[in-house]
């Protein structure tokens, strides 16, 4: 079912802002931003009503990182700390097999918002922090991978936000040399909530993983 979604941009400089409405289930505009979208942040200020650790099952790796060069199942739930090796494609050219770690979520304050303008007001950011592998060793440089914010009790956000707060949680892409096995770099996803705290962080890109996404929670 489609569901609308409020989005919000602020401008890094003229902190103006821009509203329009857009219908789609699933984020992957979004996703694809580059972290020089830090001037242009959609944010949907509705909270989802999908739960997306719901009946995802379990494969019984919970808490446990598999073996390099093995795939993450599905539906897979890990805590903070494990790693999960995703297949990944950033364009038609940029396809590959990545590990990501999600090292850390942290609760920002609501001050950090005030780029967004008067609609995030209320809005509490968190920082979803990661570390990202080339593990098949394609061309994967200047890639951007982004994780969405799960609220505690397992529904989504609501929330869909492409940028950074400098400082508290830059989102960089694949730096130059992402081309070999075991390059890796470090990066944040931002999210944001009205509602419930944001305790995980969701991989859900592709087919594969848009039913049945890898969580990762504190």
């Amino acid at each position: 079912m489609h569901k609308r979604r409020i989005v919000l941009a602020a401008s890094a400089v003229t902190l103006g802002l821009g509203l329009s409405a857009c219908n789609g289930d699933d984020g992957e505009p979004a996703a694809k931003e580059s972290p020089s979208a830090s001037a242009s942040a959609p944010v949907s200020s509705e909270p989802s009503s999908e739960s997306p650790t719901d009946d995802s099952g379990d494969d019984g790796n919970s808490g446990e990182a598999p073996a390099e060069g093995d795939v993450t199942a599905p539906g897979t739930k890990l805590k903070v700390g494990d790693r999960a090796v995703l297949p990944f494609a950033y364009t038609s050219d940029k396809k590959g097999t990545i590990a990501v770690t999600v090292t850390a979520i942290e609760k920002g304050a609501e001050s950090d918002m005030a780029a967004f303008g008067d609609k995030a007001k209320g809005m509490t950011p968190y920082f979803i922090k990661m570390k990202v592998e080339n593990v098949g060793g394609t061309d994967l440089s200047y890639a951007s991978l982004k994780l969405d914010g799960v609220l505690e009790g397992g529904a989504g956000t609501g929330v869909i936000l492409m940028g950074d707060i400098p400082g508290k949680c830059d989102r960089e892409t694949a730096p130059r040399d992402f081309t070999t096995k075991g390059a890796s770099y470090e990066t944040c996803s931002l999210s944001a909530t009205k509602t419930a705290p944001v305790t995980g962080a969701e991989f859900d890109e592709g087919d594969t993983y848009r039913d049945g996404p890898v969580v990762w929670t504190d």
